[in-house]
């Protein structure tokens, strides 16, 4: 590499970026063995269609985390429960979702995703079903605190399958695609949920969730198939991986050499990114029976992966990045859990008197929001970071992608606080509606952008500090949920939303000069490493 091209950690090449316009190529980081077991060597449909399970599974849990709203209406009526007390157990719901993945990761980790995506469905399942057959305040609040402590998986499982199966350069696609998978189910479920209660009855509600996660059951048990890896292990036992490397090298020494005359005029397609891995066929590919194995067991004792059960929190107060992006990610979705709670009791009165389905309409407008925000996101993510790469030598950094946040920052103060006057002057629906739309347009790119940053950037602790985001969103959910009553009676609506508005604007707009913070960062993280304590994942991670 020549000499003005120097790395720093977690920055990569991620392109040789030729002056040919006939040849470039995107450098792939992370680096695959040459086992055709890897994840990342998978085919393109193999990657896709394990992607498109654990999809089906988010789509299913945030389905089943949102669909509660809607029927407080029949269950006041029907049960007795009064609004204050559903609120509450909302936010019961809010803080097991806060915990749960900090109990149950480190299962994930030593004995790989696959046992835990099992068993996990088939609680949910059971927990549907229980939930359908409730018949007092105690029912109400087990089913939500044990339902949301499974659930709280999804949001940590899923980053885990994104990352040990696509690279860099995809992570940003698939992670706007998880997001928009959240925003599904998280809204078109109460819109589903709305009618089924009123054409069903609010327990069928739950006993079609309960039918779809025994789908679910059933596909995954047959069809999804383990991505944790060793690939260290392989890679390092391998002579192709090293002439893999040396390749690469070449490539970025040749980019480097000529830097003022650096372009970039295409994307690759996953043809021409699979000719250039270095595959040893001669390797087996494990049998259908062995990629369906129930359990991947790294080594070493279970108490071993326990630090993940307190390390997520060290690092939020440890690394400013994890701790400032987590904050970004839970404001964003924090805020969405504030106005689906708040429409949803406020809008069933006067002068508006909403039934279930009416209510499930109103999701209407976040779903449409984020799906333009994630088009946003979907279209420039991914690129913005190989054209600004391409002008940095071919050097990538992780906060190229902040620069999508800028723009977008605006929206969400707009959004809130059009909503919180609306809620309160007993405006039209159409317009509280369309200040939605408007807020959730601007948190959509930030929610994505905050998880593939730290995806990027801290991939030694990646499992860590998603827990920590996962943490992080869902405590400040169940701080929301359990003030809102009270905060709502001492300053009225307006006064809520005028604080959520500004509060959100100063949260989302990003530090953009904090690569030399995140390289101190991870120079710290390795040198603790070498001193024995380790905040990295366990081999086979």
């Amino acid at each position: 590499m020549s000499d003005d091209i120097e790395l720093v950690p977690r920055t990569f090449h991620v392109g040789s970026l030729q002056i040919s316009t006939e040849y470039d190529e995107i450098i792939l980081q992370p680096r695959p063995s040459d086992d055709p077991n890897d994840p990342l060597n998978w085919h393109p449909y193999e990657k896709y269609w394990n992607f498109s399970c654990a999809a089906f599974y988010t789509l299913m849990v945030f389905t089943l985390i949102d669909v509660a709203t809607p029927t407080w209406g029949p269950m006041n009526i029907e049960l007795g429960f009064s609004y204050d007390v559903l609120r509450k157990s909302y936010a019961v719901a809010c803080g097991s979702l806060a915990v749960g993945a900090l109990l149950f990761i480190p299962f994930a980790l030593k004995f790989g995703r696959r046992p835990i995506y099992i068993l996990s469905i088939a609680a949910l399942l059971a927990i549907s079903i229980w939930s359908a057959e409730i018949t007092s305040v105690v029912d109400l609040i087990l089913v939500n605190a044990l339902g949301f402590l499974v659930a709280s998986l999804s949001e940590v499982l899923v980053q885990l399958t994104v990352a040990d199966v696509f690279f860099i350069h995809q992570r940003g696609r698939m992670n706007t695609a998880y997001i928009w998978i959240t925003y599904l189910g998280g809204n078109l479920g109460p819109l589903i949920a709305g009618y089924v209660t009123d054409s069903q009855g609010w327990r069928w509600t739950w006993r079609w969730c309960a039918i779809f996660f025994g789908i679910t059951l059933i596909v995954f048990t047959f069809g999804y198939e383990e991505t944790k890896f060793n690939r260290t292990v392989a890679m390092s036992d391998t002579p192709t991986a090293s002439s893999a490397n040396s390749e690469s090298q070449a490539l970025i020494d040749e980019s480097a050499s000529d830097s003022g005359s650096l372009q970039w005029n295409r994307w690759e397609t996953e043809d021409t990114i699979r000719r250039r891995m270095h595959i040893d066929y001669s390797i087996p590919r494990k049998s259908y029976r062995e990629r369906l194995s129930m359990t991947t067991t790294s080594p070493g004792a279970l108490e071993v992966f326990f630090r993940h059960s307190y390390q997520p929190i060290i690092i939020l107060f440890t690394i400013p990045a994890v701790g400032y992006m987590s904050l970004a990610y839970g404001m964003m979705l924090a805020w969405q859990t504030v106005m689906t709670v708040t429409l949803s009791s406020q809008m069933l009165g006067p002068p508006w008197n909403f039934s279930a389905s009416q209510i499930g309409l109103m999701s209407l407008s976040t779903f449409v929001g984020s799906t333009i925000g994630s088009l946003i996101c979907v279209l420039l993510s991914d690129r913005i970071i190989l054209w600004l790469s391409c002008r940095n030598n071919g050097v990538f950094e992780p906060e190229m992608r902040l620069w999508i946040m800028i723009p977008l920052a605006p929206l969400l103060p707009i959004g809130a606080l059009i909503f919180g006057h609306g809620l309160n002057n007993g405006w039209s629906w159409q317009i509280i509606a369309g200040a939605r739309i408007v807020a959730c347009v601007g948190s959509a790119p930030i929610s994505i952008i905050s998880i593939t940053y730290i995806m990027d950037s801290y991939s030694e602790i990646v499992g860590d500090a998603l827990v920590g985001l996962t943490f992080t969103r869902n405590v400040l959910s169940t701080i929301f949920v359990f003030v809102l009553s009270p905060w709502i009676a001492q300053v009225g609506i307006e006064n809520v939303y005028i604080t959520i508005g500004l509060s959100l604007e100063g949260q989302a707009i990003p530090d953009l000069d904090c690569g030399s913070i995140r390289v101190a960062c991870i120079e710290t993280i390795r040198c603790e490493e070498n001193r024995g304590l380790s905040f990295s994942s366990a081999p086979g991670f």
